[in-house]
């Protein structure tokens, strides 16, 4: 017979269930977490003492309580002593972040990426660049405990190598390996997918925290998606599951840059509107501009703009109305450039759902925009990097320090 868990391994799991609570739902009193937990109150106040020395999260008396008797202590993350770092590469852009314990953004930075090619040492150099600077001017005594990137493409999910960049003209970059070389900070940068990291954003700290099924889609130059099935990130086995931007919906439609036709990012994306508007990716007008331009137009009585609005919206409503057949999702967010074009063209898409669906699978569904905006991703790429340490706190705390 196999034996049952140590107490060793419990401990270390419910250290890990804990922080893990207390990172995504903020402070809390020792008592709600006793009873959301399923723990008793000794076992929850030794755990918080071992993450109290740890320096994971401290505790204080309640501001006000409004009962009488001994208030419960309430535990918060350190945030601002324990962090990540998180990166995102997009197509015409690149941010990074220092992503404090509890989701908290301590420091950021941005800048636009040339369209007209990809060199992955430029890219890496920039982002090391960034995290260099944030690095300095995090106070003494902080430690970094991990590293994660959202990416625009195809991204195998052991060692961060992205297969396939369709927007960025690139194949079988080894974007992890060489982000983890230059960082040199004795951490592996963890690498997923931009709309997979988004999805995972917006379940845990977006508009979709109360929902275990939910579709994430992402515009940029391209189509992403992400899928959340019973709570979980659905993946596929190697790493590329959620690719929903290349869902045929037109057999006889635009070609795309994966190589195929008539794919939903062919049909929706960038290029897609604004061929429909009679508009060029030109000057500095690109990118997100580029489609708001044609939203601002539209509003302002054009035409030809509201058309092309129209006419894309049909087209992801076909592209909505296949995933909620398949997935019968309780939500479906609308993230990036599709934020704008959906609520532009959100007469289209229902009734192309009304359509196209079954009653049964929307009779709960809910249509809308991310509350992360054009951050999803990077919110994505923090909570990627925290996986580590909420899996296994106390070593990962000490394994850092070492380092640093």
């Amino acid at each position: 017979m196999r034996a049952g868990p140590s107490q060793e391994e419990i401990r270390r799991h419910n250290l890990g269930i804990l922080l893990r609570y207390i990172h995504l739902h903020g402070p809390t009193s020792r008592t709600v977490l006793a009873d959301r937990l399923g723990l008793n109150r000794s076992t929850i106040m030794a755990l918080t003492a071992e993450l109290t020395a740890a320096g994971l999260v401290r505790e204080e008396l309640p501001s006000e309580t409004g009962r009488a008797g001994r208030p419960s202590l309430v535990v918060r993350p350190e945030s601002t002593r324990v962090y990540v770092l998180a990166f995102d590469v997009g197509v015409d852009r690149i941010a990074a972040a220092r992503v404090g314990l509890g989701g908290t953004i301590l420091d950021r930075r941005e800048a636009v990426r040339d369209r007209s090619g990809f060199d992955v040492d430029e890219v890496v150099a920039s982002l090391a660049g960034f995290a260099r600077e944030m690095l300095r001017k995090a106070d003494p005594g902080t430690i970094c405990v991990g590293a994660g990137a959202a990416f625009c493409g195809v991204v195998r999910r052991g060692d961060g190598l992205v297969r396939f960049g369709p927007n960025i003209g690139q194949t079988e970059v080894p974007f992890g390996a060489a982000l983890t070389r230059e960082l040199d900070l004795d951490l592996t940068v963890s690498v997923a997918n931009d709309a997979n990291l988004g999805a995972l954003a917006e379940h845990q700290r977006g508009i979709g925290t109360r929902c275990q099924d939910l579709i994430y889609l992402h515009g940029d130059v391209g189509i992403g998606g992400g899928i959340i099935v019973g709570g979980r990130l659905l993946g596929g086995e190697g790493g590329y599951g959620g690719e929903v931007g290349h869902m045929i919906i037109n057999p006889y439609g635009r070609a795309c840059g994966c190589g195929s036709a008539g794919c939903l990012e062919a049909e929706v994306g960038e290029r897609a509107l604004l061929s429909a508007a009679g508009r060029e990716v030109s000057g500095d007008l690109i990118g997100r501009d580029a489609i708001r331009a044609i939203v601002d137009a539209a509003e302002r009585g054009d035409a030809l703009a509201r058309d092309a609005l129209h006419r894309v919206g049909d087209w992801l409503g076909f592209g909505v109305a296949n995933l909620v057949n398949i997935f019968n999702p309780e939500m479906v967010i609308f993230g990036g450039i599709l934020r704008e074009i959906y609520l532009s063209s959100a007469a289209q898409v229902r009734s192309r759902l009304k359509i196209n669906t079954m009653a049964a699978s929307r009779e709960g569904l809910r249509l809308r925009t991310s509350d992360l905006g054009d951050d999803a991703p990077l919110v994505g790429a923090a909570e990627l990097a925290f996986t580590e340490v909420l899996t296994s706190p106390l070593e990962v705390l000490t394994k850092a320090t070492e380092a640093g």
